[in-house]
């Protein structure tokens, strides 16, 4: 029986990144950034105000040796997006907008708030030092600076500033392709209604938003029959526009060695017992004449998923460059007992709570009964690790606790 993380840097080691492609900003969001993006200008490209207010020199703003008021001439006015130069004489004020350029010899912008806010002669009530209230040229981004550096993570801060420095489209890692195929005689799409002996098709379904979630573009295939030809054609196209392949329900009896079977010529995928639960006996190949990884995965919805989850997603999160492929892992104290199988690392349902009080995580575990029970991995936002060695956990015991993904 092969270990956990053998199993898991096997499949490690078969993620591919897909190769780079330029796409709009507007469609980059949540991938890496593929190049150093330099900026050709700078990052306010001029000198502008702040603040709605005056442009002017701060040494006019300053309090009169005698105590009097200080009072500005306002001699023009410049709106955001003027494009007229202007120039400040000494002594003298202009009213600006938000953004505006400066004019020449103007330090520094006097807000509105500081003043009478008069439009021919204007009172200054609280002086300004140079520079106040002021965006300078090159503050933000200088000519020449990475504005957005090579396996960034495309956010909507990146995005805006890949737009404020003038680019319209970056290179970026796509997401991986991922199609999932659900294998069955027995099984039927959900607008169907099923005839004796069959059941709905979850797991194409449910595989599909998991690699989903995970980052994948996703191609759900949906159900495939059992018949040599025709799961060899739909597997062999597939391979030719993926980088995953996902195949649901066919480890096991002699559904399992129909599929080896059918794919048999595409390359070789190694059947073998994971000394996990659920979803020990399980399937892993390199297919194709491009080696793409092919998951064989349990027929049975929580099985399918939970290995899914320990096993596939980081394969995926790892085809997309990211640097820990892994969920986020916790102490968390046991609410209620749990038992585990021997030799066997268990990753069970569990519900992850937190004391307010204390700040500790607490989780209550979930769908002891059976791992049949989709409704309590439905329930579930953690999964609960037991060690190989452990058979029970008391109440009260920490255990180590990966994160599902987070509900909105």
């Amino acid at each position: 029986m092969r270990s956990v993380d053998e199993q898991l840097a096997r499949a490690l080691a078969a993620a591919v990144r897909p190769a780079p492609v330029r796409v709009a900003i507007a469609e980059a969001q949540g991938l890496l950034c593929a190049e150093e993006v330099v900026a050709e200008r700078s990052l306010p490209g001029f000198d502008q105000a702040a603040v709605d207010g005056y442009a002017v020199r701060s040494i006019d703003t300053q309090p009169a040796a005698d105590g009097a008021e200080v009072q500005l001439p306002v001699v023009g006015e410049i709106a955001s997006g003027s494009r007229q130069p202007r120039r400040l004489q000494p002594g003298q004020a202009v009213r600006v907008a938000t953004g505006a350029p400066l004019p020449t010899l103007a330090d520094a912008v006097l807000p509105l708030g500081f003043t009478d806010g008069h439009h021919a002669k204007v009172t200054v009530h609280t002086p300004v030092p140079s520079a106040g209230y002021v965006r300078r040229t090159g503050e933000d981004v200088q000519t020449g600076d990475v504005a957005v550096r090579r396996g960034a993570v495309i956010g909507s801060a990146q995005v805006g500033l890949l737009a404020a420095v003038g680019r319209s489209k970056v290179l970026v890692y796509p997401r991986p392709r991922v199609s999932v195929i659900s294998v069955g005689d027995e099984l039927v799409d959900v607008d169907r209604s099923p005839g004796q002996g069959q059941v709905y098709d979850v797991n194409s379904y449910a595989l599909a938003a998991a690699a989903r979630d995970a980052g994948a573009e996703v191609n759900r295939v949906g159900i495939v029959s059992t018949d040599v030809k025709r799961l060899r054609e739909v597997v062999e196209g597939r391979l030719a526009q993926s980088e995953v392949v996902v195949i649901a329900g066919g480890v096991g009896g002699e559904v399992a060695e129909e599929i080896r079977s059918a794919i048999s010529e595409l390359g070789d995928v190694d059947m073998t017992r994971v000394a996990m639960h659920p979803g020990s006996v399980q399937g892993f190949g390199r297919l194709g004449p491009d080696a793409v990884p092919t998951f064989l995965l349990p027929g049975n919805p929580v099985s399918a998923l939970v290995v899914f989850e320990v096993v596939v997603r980081p394969l995926i999160r790892a085809a997309q460059g990211k640097r820990n492929p892994h969920r986020r892992v916790v102490s968390a104290r046991l609410l209620s007992p749990l038992t585990s199988t021997k030799a066997r690392r268990g990753f069970l349902r569990g519900q992850l709570l937190r004391d307010e009080a204390t700040g500790e995580y607490l989780v209550q575990p979930l769908g002891m009964s059976g791992t049949h029970l989709l409704t309590s991995l439905a329930e579930a936002n953690c999964l609960i690790l037991v060690d190989e060695d452990t058979v029970e956990v008391a109440v009260g015991h920490e255990v180590q606790v990966s994160f599902l993904a987070q509900r909105g």
